[in-house]
């Protein structure tokens, strides 16, 4: 738990209506992303794990859980919960084969890049008003304060308290 910090009443006043403009648009991404996920028969954290596993290598159940901020058990779920829709493939690694490697399925790849193809559509609505700097400049303040975010979460599932 946080204590409250003193700060110039101004900068205080900014962070409030950023965290509520903030809270708005995430509020407004996660139902956005179950309305999504559902038209494809998925779940938005089987959309984020195949998007994990679409974007890397083969990942092992280790990587993809701290890429998605989850516990390892929850992580291997999901993928037996993908592998069992035929999203997702487990292969032993090369070398050591105590570990698996989970690639996407042909069947996987596509229902992901019907999934980007929605997401992109949004966004070349959202954006095809702004000039390319305005775009470019949006995109990089997204970027950072994921990054900022990002910084702040245990990266192993965490707590309710971990958070920085």
């Amino acid at each position: 738990m946080s204590t409250a910090v003193s700060v110039d009443p101004t900068l205080r006043l900014e962070a409030t209506e950023f965290t509520d403009a903030l809270l708005d648009m995430v509020r407004v991404i996660q139902f956005r992303d179950r309305d999504r996920a559902c038209c494809y028969g998925l779940s938005p954290s089987q959309c984020y794990g195949l998007k994990a596993i679409c974007d890397g290598t083969c990942l092992s159940v280790n990587e993809l859980a701290a890429r998605l901020y989850l516990e390892k058990s929850t992580a291997s779920r999901l993928v037996n919960s993908l592998e069992e829709m035929g999203f997702v493939v487990k292969e032993p690694d090369p070398e050591d084969r105590r570990i698996l490697r989970i690639r996407a399925s042909p069947r996987g790849e596509a229902i992901h890049r019907a999934i980007m193809e929605d997401l992109l559509s949004e966004s070349v609505r959202m954006l095809e008003h702004l000039d390319g700097t305005s775009r470019r400049a949006v995109t990089g303040v997204v970027r950072g304060l994921a990054s900022s975010y990002a910084a702040g979460v245990e990266a192993s599932g965490g707590s309710c308290c971990v958070v920085r």
